[in-house]
């Protein structure tokens, strides 16, 4: 993984040293709310519900184990013992004591972390497939190239000052594991007929209050010229980009109202005037960078392994957890592992400190010493030899993320909501954990088969509900908590935005509402069907009218 340099190291100090005298300033009264409000945000610090919320770094989803290690002592030292993994890959903390700040920055310092960015308008955490690097339908590997773009991004004099934040996804496998439509921009690296490497760009994406799907506005990018098209794209993004209305300074916006043809022949003539500039990504500089992301030392292995294929064998219980938590790798007799943080009674994406203190030492024991993180809250060891997998899977059961359920309903992706979130209308966690209680059932579950359920508590959709198979927002009724239901959403490759199938229900009917989308899909799938391609074959129709028929949901309105 990528190391800092002297530059990088200084660099990340200055500013913990500076915001240090922000936050004495702005605590003895010299600072206004008004003038701290800008600088807290550029260091990650937003004021919550009930108390700071810190959000920490982690750029393209990549973690050392010792890093890790600091984020668990972090958590126990500074917060309530525990963090939550986000859908950017970041990790949140949400109990800091503001005059703690400070401390916590300096110590993530010491392992080459931060929180720059991880807030206000500017170029967020780059995010990219958490199978990068390992993934048997890899192009070629995005980590370099989003580690280019990582430090492109921070603190350029340029960009640093958008009109609203803006979201970068990199993807670089056939299959779209980022999300990559739903993004201000996506780079999508493809290979053409003669064999060279480039980047499809789709820009315009987002969820949030004016959900919409991104558009490609140039097929092939030479890859030397990421940069220089990026760069592109925010210049028109900040000539014409609003700035006087909040919910309209998106650039997916500035997309719709101009047209997708109309603003990439805008992006087109800013390229050609400035492609030749020193973001040019030279064959010294990619090789500078890709030498931190070298394979680690692989043995030879056969691609069946006994022990692994015997203990499939002889444990069902490991064997479920296998088909489900198991990924292929490039490379013969290794996996990858996802570990569950859906366990149900516990916040999708939650981990105490003591999990994360056992996930780093499995890192080390068994996946060369990183892990990943998913923007589907989840844990990845990328590296682990088959025959270590049943030994995984014990110390996953010991840590508490061996729930054997990705790709199912209860590896619910969940925003925190009310119980946190100052902007959110209605609590998430508690209904995530009404529905994952409901269908706590594996055998259940493995007959549903595949099914994204994601809750957002606003509309800023956090909890990316606009691409869940089965989405739920929560909304403001007069005071009161109510949850709008989508279906119909899909992320990834064959993209799609959820349709919302009528009025709203209160907390207490979720499970139910559930409970009847899924029998419904139960009575009218074909065979091997997934949940939501019967719903694009039958529409929203039939599944509304099961929801809304009966007496017992008196409470949608």
């Amino acid at each position: 993984m990528y190391r800092y340099d002297a530059y990088d190291q200084a660099l990340v100090d200055e500013r913990v040293a500076q915001f240090r005298d922000q936050t004495r300033r702005y605590l003895a009264g010299e600072l206004t709310e008004d003038e701290f409000r800008p600088l807290r945000l550029r260091n990650g610090l937003y004021i919550q519900r009930h108390a700071p919320m810190l959000r920490v770094a982690i750029p393209y989803g990549l973690l050392a184990s010792r890093q890790l290690r600091t984020l668990a002592a972090i958590a126990r030292d500074f917060d309530r013992g525990y963090g939550h993994f986000s859908t950017r890959q970041n990790l949140q903390y949400n109990w800091p004591k503001l005059e703690s700040v400070p401390d916590i920055l300096a110590k993530l310092a010491t392992v080459e972390m931060h929180a720059i960015q991880t807030s206000g308008n500017c170029v967020r955490n780059i995010t990219t497939d958490h199978f990068a690097g390992v993934a048997p339908d890899e192009i070629v590997d995005p980590r370099p190239f989003s580690e280019i773009l990582r430090q492109w991004s921070t603190f350029h004099p340029e960009f640093n000052w958008l009109p609203r934040k803006f979201k970068i996804a990199v993807n670089a496998a056939e299959n779209d594991r980022t999300a990559l439509l739903f993004h201000d921009i996506g780079l999508q690296f493809v290979r053409n007929g003669a064999g060279e490497i480039g980047i499809r760009v789709v820009v315009g994406g987002g969820m949030g209050r004016t959900p919409l799907i991104g558009h490609v506005i140039n097929e092939f990018v030479p890859w030397r010229h990421m940069l220089t098209y990026v760069e592109a794209i925010l210049r028109v993004y900040n000539r014409y980009g609003r700035r006087d209305n909040l919910w309209k300074a998106r650039i997916k916006i500035l997309v719709k109202s101009l047209g997708p043809e109309a603003f990439a022949r805008e992006v087109e003539a800013e390229w050609a005037a400035a492609q030749d500039s020193p973001s040019v990504i030279t064959d010294e500089e990619l090789a500078r960078v890709s030498a931190h992301f070298v394979a680690p030392a692989y043995e030879k292995l056969p691609p069946v392994d006994g022990r692994y294929v015997q203990s499939l064998a002889d444990s069902r219980a490991f064997k479920r957890w296998a088909e489900r938590n198991v990924h292929a790798h490039r490379v013969a007799g290794y996996a990858a592992v996802t570990l569950s943080l859906k366990k149900t009674g516990v916040p999708p994406g939650d981990a105490t400190a003591e999990q994360m203190e056992r996930v780093a030492d499995m890192a080390d024991r068994f996946s060369f010493g990183e892990l990943r993180v998913s923007h589907e809250q989840n844990l990845i060891l990328a590296d682990v030899r088959k025959r270590d997998l049943f030994a995984v899977w014990l110390a996953a059961k010991e840590a508490g993320f061996a729930t054997p359920n990705v790709g199912l309903l209860t590896n619910i992706i969940s925003c925190p909501g009310g119980d946190f979130c100052s902007l959110a209308n209605a609590k998430s966690l508690p209904i995530a954990e009404a529905i994952q209680r409901r269908f706590d059932d594996l055998d259940y579950l493995h007959d549903i088969g595949e099914l994204d359920l994601n809750i957002s508590g606003c509309m800023n959709s956090c909890g990316h509900h606009h691409v869940g198979h089965i989405g739920i927002l929560g909304v403001d009724k007069n005071g009161a908590e109510w949850y709008q239901v989508s279906i119909g959403g899909r992320q990834g490759n064959g993209a799609a935005l959820g349709q919302v199938i009528g009025p709203s229900f209160a907390a207490a009917d979720m499970p139910d509402v559930v409970s009847r989308l899924i029998e419904t899909y139960l009575g009218e799938r074909h065979d091997d069907e997934l949940f939501v391609d019967t719903v694009h074959r039958l529409g929203i129709a039939p599944f509304k009218q099961r929801v809304y028929a009966g007496k017992e949901l008196a409470h949608a309105a």
